[in-house]
């Protein structure tokens, strides 16, 4: 007869669960559905090791133990006519920050001598704007083909809502990925903005799809959500096909609507990570924004769920310092990696 007390044999069944769970992922291309997606979002705390180590087995599967590391460039600070109530550049925010047009070529480049430095395969070039004026996407499309002379970087554009002609005009200048997030479910987008729709973001993706460049697209948790739309993005960047899933943690910046918003626990941030790693095992997912504020000492944990992360500063916070991440990325026995194949 078994001695163990109801609540090991529960800890035992939950971590079978995980592990049965990752292995009909990777043998069956099973689909996790939204139930199991919920189940893993809502497991205890207890569950977390034996859960991150399930989520490692389809990491390493598709993408062994390396770490790809990202580049953000903020080109056009402030400015933004929509009213995101996450953004401290939004029309509505009151956050103090430097405030500037698209950077000349002169900064642009040397952004990608400091990406090329750091070890960074992609270099992010990213506006605050609703939608590129003809000024700011004449800019990207002259300055890539310049970066891509002279560093081995990838391109990916952040400039907003896009159409098919300008995204088109992206992809013939050399961009290899365009960044449009979701940010949250679409039955929650209306409470974060209202400026444009969750319609209007879907539009766009399809666009970059259509012109034949990858789409990156991720979200913000943190914002009042219920689980329910953490899981509902995580199928829904499932469904379009994304190449590439930033996940932030909500940062609630002074001076705008969501200031003071603390409703994130590390180990809430993990199982995120590692229920998006099952919801989407083949896409690359990069820990991105608030991950030093919400996951702390526990940052190294998320790279058994997440491949990528964002070295350096974000747009208009920082980020710690990349000889850190590097040492992270050492110490867990990873490899930062500039090859974006995956294996199969």
């Amino acid at each position: 007869m078994s001695t163990a007390t109801p609540v090991e044999s529960n800890a035992a069944q939950s971590s079978q669960n995980w592990q049965q769970l990752a292995s009909r992922v990777l043998s069956e291309d099973h689909k996790v559905t939204r139930d199991e997606a919920l189940a893993i979002l809502q497991s205890n705390d207890d569950e977390i090791l034996d859960l991150m180590s399930a989520a490692f087995r389809l990491r390493q599967r598709y993408f062994g133990k390396t770490v790809q590391l990202y580049f953000l460039m903020n080109a056009k600070s402030g400015l933004c006519p929509e009213d995101c109530t996450y953004c401290s550049q939004s029309k509505i925010s009151d956050a103090e920050i430097p405030k500037y047009n698209i950077l000349s070529r002169d900064k642009l480049l040397d952004g990608a001598r400091l990406a090329a430095e750091q070890g960074a395969k992609t270099y992010c070039i990213v506006i605050s704007a609703r939608a590129p004026s003809e000024r700011e996407i004449s800019a990207v499309e002259t300055i890539v083909p310049e970066i891509k002379q002279q560093y081995d970087l990838d391109i990916c554009a952040c400039l907003g809502l896009l159409d098919d002609d300008q995204a088109q005009r992206l992809r013939a200048a050399g961009v290899n990925r365009v960044n449009h997030n979701l940010n949250t479910s679409e039955s929650h987008y209306s409470e974060i903005c209202t400026t444009h729709t969750y319609q209007d973001r879907i539009e766009t993706l399809q666009a970059v799809s259509r012109a034949g460049m990858e789409m990156c697209s991720g979200g913000i948790i943190g914002m009042g959500e219920a689980d329910e739309d953490v899981v509902d993005m995580a199928i829904s960047l499932r469904d379009l096909g994304v190449h590439s899933v930033p996940l932030n943690f909500l940062n609630p910046i002074d001076g705008t609507p969501l200031a003071g918003t603390d409703d994130l626990t590390p180990m809430y941030c993990l199982k995120a990570l590692a229920m998006y790693r099952f919801v989407n095992p083949k896409t690359e997912l990069r820990i991105a924004g608030g991950r030093e504020i919400h996951l702390g000492n526990l940052q190294s944990l998320a790279l058994y769920a997440a491949n990528s992360v964002f070295v350096g500063d974000y747009l208009t916070t920082q980020g710690q310092a990349p000889e850190e991440d590097y040492r992270m990325v050492e110490e867990l026995g990873f490899e930062v990696t500039t090859n974006v194949e995956r294996t199969e």
